[in-house]
């Protein structure tokens, strides 16, 4: 500025000069929260069902199931038609929800704790039994916000000192190491779950606290986060709901359709779907309905031995879409299309960055860096598309459910899956092949090579822990198919069959030969 200038000109031009720079400024803080004026915070409820199938409810195909609440919830909001879970298991997808990051980069990559196989080909890495403190959760972030939360419902991400109370929950109710609960009628033997009468039954009691904290919170923004332990196993039901879907015909088996029979898992899903209509019920006595955001979904896929996932192949614990393809139903009052559909691909990272986007709370800068999820708001408005190449997985651990170490990527209609102990392949087209019967890996290399590069970068990028071949692997002792138990007599002879197994070869790497087709493997029923 010219010195030439008389002082109170200069005096005025500096004044002008501040007053756009602080104007500037408010406009940029304005346009990163809520506008004043806009009107009541939005609330949250997070329903997750544990080990829910994606064939389990009405409006997604079941004729045995009924769970009219939840398909009038869908009518209500958007039900995503490939949706899926982080891991084919329970707790990292519950990490993922509550951090937006991805198993792999937490290292929290099997439910807690884990499936012991010391005699299998690859050993697990050593992986994270907790989620740690250092992570910022959905319900810290919103806490900032002026959120008050409360989680009521299975945790299973840590045991002590590791509890919802850690992790920014102002309020828990049936949270703790456990992954399921020793029974579902009272006394349910969870110490944070107090004062019950007998009869009573869990998914009905944890849905009186969830109504408590809706009433406590009424005037005030909230985020409720529901997990049920519902459906998970032991499968105990009330009985007058047993005897009504035994007193019910049994569906026409369709090829490719779902085995939807078993009565008592019936009798829980429709307790389910009774908790969900008294959610509903309460927000709209409270008049808060028109505020409130509700998410419904599940934490895997269904089980195979209680209830079938067809057309998708396998169930929970499998790298196939009958593990991680999941329910999704959204309802945003005002923002959400009634009764729409979307198919875009989207998984359990993603509600992280959409619930702060939608509740404008910029939650922490460190944090958010490193979450690998994407708002969903554009679809759920219908305003455009989200912004990644592809969807991804980690396993490096072995379940019942027909899972073996691996790693997987969706890239629009195609789906590898990398098993890592030999480095075999299987690609499919999901969108002409939903079952993943016909593995393309043979007829498209070219398509393997650039999904497999995807997949490298990915897990490099997350940082994400491998497997390493085990010294101790015996095919015999791991009880591996085709392989028999050696003769126990004379004990020298078995002895050398248990100590000194013959070791496998070197599987050759990507680089070093194209991978091969993958056999067509056997699907064992998943145990817990």
């Amino acid at each position: 500025m010219s010195n030439n200038l008389p002082r109170f000109v200069r005096a005025a031009l500096v004044g002008l000069a501040i007053g756009a720079l602080t104007a500037l400024a408010a406009g940029r803080a304005e346009a990163a929260a809520p506008a004043k004026g806009a009107g009541p915070k939005l609330n949250f409820v997070f329903v997750l069902i544990d080990d829910l199938g994606w064939t389990d409810l009405g409006c997604c195909g079941s004729k045995f199931y009924e769970t009219p609440n939840i398909d009038r919830l869908a009518k209500q909001g958007m039900r995503f038609t490939d949706a899926y879970a982080a891991c084919c298991v329970c707790s990292p997808t519950r990490a993922s929800i509550l951090t937006g990051k991805y198993p792999a980069r937490l290292r929290l990559t099997d439910w807690i704790a884990g499936h012991e196989r010391p005699f299998a080909k690859l050993s697990v890495p050593d992986w994270t039994k907790f989620l740690p403190h250092e992570e910022v959760t959905l319900a810290e972030a919103l806490k900032q916000g002026g959120y008050a939360t409360a989680a009521i419902g299975k945790w299973h991400l840590g045991g002590k000192n590791f509890g919802p109370e850690s992790q920014g929950f102002d309020v828990n109710i049936g949270g703790d190491h456990r992954g399921q609960p020793p029974s579902y009628f009272w006394p349910y033997q969870i110490p944070s779950i107090s004062g019950g009468v007998t009869g009573e039954y869990l998914t009905d009691r944890l849905t009186d606290e969830a109504e408590k904290f809706i009433e406590t919170n009424r005037d005030k923004p909230f985020f409720l986060y529901l997990p049920h332990y519902a459906v998970h196993t032991p499968i105990q039901a009330k009985q007058e709901l047993i005897e009504k879907y035994r007193r019910k015909d049994k569906p026409e088996a369709i090829d490719d359709g779902p085995i939807h029979e078993n009565p008592s898992y019936a009798g829980m899903i429709e307790s389910v779907d009774q908790s969900v209509g008294r959610l509903m019920k309460k927000l709209d006595d409270l008049k808060i309905a028109d505020r409130t955001v509700i998410v419904f979904t599940s934490d895997n896929g269904g089980l195979l031995r209680i209830t079938g996932n067809a057309p998708l192949r396998a169930g929970k614990g499998s790298p196939w879409e009958g593990g991680t393809r999941v329910p999704l139903i959204v309802v945003w009052p005002g923002a959400v299309k009634p009764g729409s559909e979307c198919s875009t691909p989207v998984i359990s990272v993603d509600f992280y960055p959409t619930i702060l986007e939608m509740a404008g709370v910029k939650g922490d800068r460190q944090h958010n860096a490193a979450v690998d999820g994407k708002s969903l708001v554009p679809l759920l408005r219908q305003s455009g598309a989200i912004k990644r190449d592809a969807i991804y997985w980690h396993y490096p651990h072995y379940h019942p459910g027909g899972a073996m170490p691996y790693g997987a990527v969706r890239k629009g209609d195609y789906k590898l899956i990398e098993f890592y102990e030999d480095r075999r392949v299987e690609l499919y087209n999901l969108k002409k092949d939903l079952g993943e019967k016909e593995n393309l890996a043979e007829k498209m290399p070219k398509k393997v090579a650039e999904l497999g590069k995807l997949l490298d970068q990915w897990l490099e990028k997350v940082d994400a822990q491998l497997p390493e071949e085990n010294p101790d692997f015996n095919p015999v002792r791991d009880g591996r198919p085709g392989t028999k138990p050696p003769p126990k007599e004379p004990a020298e002879e078995q002895k050398e069959a248990v100590e000194e197994p013959k070791k496998p070869p070197e599987p050759k790497t990507r680089a070093e030969e194209p991978k091969k087709p993958a056999e067509e493997a056997k699907e064992p029923a998943a145990k817990e």
